[in-house]
C-alpha cells in the first residue's frame, strides 16, 4: 500500500518545483548583495541567509502537505478555525500592524513579521474550493449554493485593500473568481454574480477614493504610459534597462548592473529583470517553462480528478500561481500598472514562499490521490468486479444479459 502511494505521487512536479526554487535562492542572493550591504554594512548575503531559511521551512510545510490528505481540509473541524484565523489575522493587522512600502500589511512577532494576506490567499482556496464541492447538489439555486461563500471572499478582500494592499487583493479576488467559474455554477448566475459585483464596486472606490486616487498611485498610471517621462517611472525605465542589457546569453551571474543602486529592492518585484540582465533570454525561459508547467500541470491535475473538492483545489492554486506570475512579469514589461506583486518561487519574501510551498503541497497531494486511483483503484475495482455474457432465453431475442460479481 505505501509503496503503490510513493509511486503515484508526480514526481515531475516535485523536481521542476525544486529546481525552481533552487534557481530563486541563487538570483535572490546575486540580485541582494548591494541592497543587503547599503542596509546591513558588510553582511552582503543578508537576503540569501533569509531566504535559505525560509526555503528549508517551506521544503519542510511542502512535505507535511503533500503528505496530508486533502479531503481532510473539507471537514469543519479545521475549515471554520481556518477561516476565523484568516480574519482575526486581517483584523489584528489593521490595529497593530507594521507598516512597509506604504501599506500597513505586517505582524511584528519579534522573531520575524508574518503578512496574513498572504495565508489567506490558501484559506480561500481552501474554503470555496471545499463550499462549493459540498454544494453541487445545489450550485445553481443562487440565495442558498452560490451567495453565502461570496460574502467571506469579499469580506477578505475589502479587509486587505484597506491596508491598502490592492495587488494581494486583486489576486485574491482573481482567484476566488477561477474557483466560481470552474464549480459548475450556470453562466445565468455568474452573470447575475458580474452584476452584484459591479454594484458593489461603487460604494468600495467611494470608500477607498483619497487612497485609490492619490499623487502616488495615479503616479503609477503615469509611469506605466510614459515610463522615460514620468517622475514616478524610475523604476520602471531601469527595469527596462535591465531587461535589455541582457540579450540572449546575459551579462554573466552576478554582473548585472541595475541592480547596484538602479533599481530599489531588485530582489522582490523586480527579480526578473534581473534574471533578464545576468542570464539573458535563457534565464527568462526557463523561469516561464517551470512556472507554466506547474500551472499547466494543475489545470490537467483538476481536470483529472474525479472528485469536485480536490479539482476545485487545483483549479485554486494554479489560479494563484498564474495570476500572480502575470501580474508580476506584466507591470516589469509594461503590459499593466505596476502593483508591487512578487513572482512566485522566486522574490525574496517568506510568508509568501511559506504560502506557495504549502499550496503546491496541497497540489501534488491532490495529484497523488489521481493518479493512485487511476493507476490501483481502478485495477482493484476491475479485478474484483468482472462482467460475464450470460445467454437468456429466445424471448431476449438472442440479447445478452450481464452478472455482476
Amino acid at each position: 500500500m505505501f509503496k503503490k502511494i510513493l509511486k503515484s505521487y508526480d514526481y515531475s512536479l516535485i523536481v521542476v518545483l525544486g529546481l525552481l526554487c533552487i534557481f530563486g535562492l541563487v538570483m535572490v542572493y546575486s540580485s541582494s548583495m548591494v541592497v543587503a550591504v547599503q542596509n546591513y554594512e558588510y553582511e552582503s548575503d543578508y537576503y540569501y541567509i533569509k531566504q535559505r531559511t525560509h526555503l528549508i521551512l517551506g521544503a519542510i510545510a511542502f512535505v507535511i502537505a503533500a503528505l496530508f490528505p486533502y479531503k481532510a481540509y473539507k471537514n469543519n473541524k479545521l475549515l471554520i478555525p481556518l477561516v476565523m484565523l484568516s480574519i482575526f489575522g486581517l483584523i489584528l493587522v489593521s490595529l497593530i500592524g507594521r507598516a512597509a512600502n506604504n501599506a500597513q500589511s505586517w505582524i511584528d512577532l519579534g522573531v520575524r513579521s508574518v503578512q496574513p494576506s498572504e495565508f489567506v490567499k490558501l484559506i480561500v482556496i481552501v474554503y470555496l474550493s471545499a463550499v462549493y464541492a459540498k454544494k453541487q447538489s445545489y450550485i445553481n439555486e443562487f440565495n442558498k449554493g452560490v451567495i453565502p461563500p461570496i460574502f467571506y471572499l469579499v469580506f477578505v478582500v475589502v479587509l486587505i485593500a484597506l491596508e491598502p494592499d490592492y495587488g494581494t487583493a486583486g489576486i485574491i479576488f482573481l482567484i476566488g473568481a477561477s474557483i466560481i467559474f470552474s464549480s459548475g455554477m450556470s453562466l445565468k448566475n455568474i452573470m447575475k454574480l458580474v452584476g452584484i459585483g459591479a454594484v458593489i464596486l461603487i460604494p468600495v472606490v467611494l470608500l477607498l477614493g483619497k487612497e485609490i486616487f492619490s499623487v502616488k498611485r495615479l503616479g503609477r498610471f503615469d509611469s506605466f504610459l510614459n515610463p522615460f517621462e514620468s517622475e514616478f517611472g524610475w523604476q520602471l525605465s531601469n527595469g527596462f534597462i535591465a531587461l535589455g542589457n541582457g540579450g540572449l546569453s546575459g551579462l554573466g551571474l552576478g554582473q548585472g548592473i541595475q541592480k547596484m543602486g538602479y533599481l530599489p529592492e531588485p530582489h522582490t518585484d523586480f527579480i526578473m529583470a534581473v534574471i533578464a540582465e545576468e542570464l539573458g533570454a535563457f534565464g527568462v525561459i526557463f523561469v516561464l517553462f517551470a512556472l507554466g508547467f506547474i500551472v499547466l500541470k494543475g489545470i490537467f491535475i483538476a481536470l483529472r480528478c474525479k472528485d469536485a473538492f480536490g479539482s476545485l483545489l487545483a483549479i485554486g492554486v494554479s489560479a494563484m500561481i498564474g495570476i500572480q506570475t502575470f501580474i508580476n512579469l506584466g507591470g516589469i514589461s509594461g503590459v499593466i500598472p505596476l502593483t508591487g506583486v512578487t513572482l512566485p518561487f522566486i522574490s525574496y519574501g517568506g510568508s509568501s514562499l511559506l504560502v506557495l510551498m504549502v499550496s503546491m503541497g496541497i497540489l501534488v497531494n491532490v495529484s497523488m490521490f489521481v493518479n493512485y486511483e487511476k493507476k490501483y483503484k481502478d485495477k482493484e475495482e476491475q479485478n474484483v468486479t468482472t462482467d460475464k455474457p450470460v445467454k437468456t432465453t429466445a424471448s431476449m431475442s438472442g440479447r445478452f444479459t450481464y452478472n455482476r460479481r
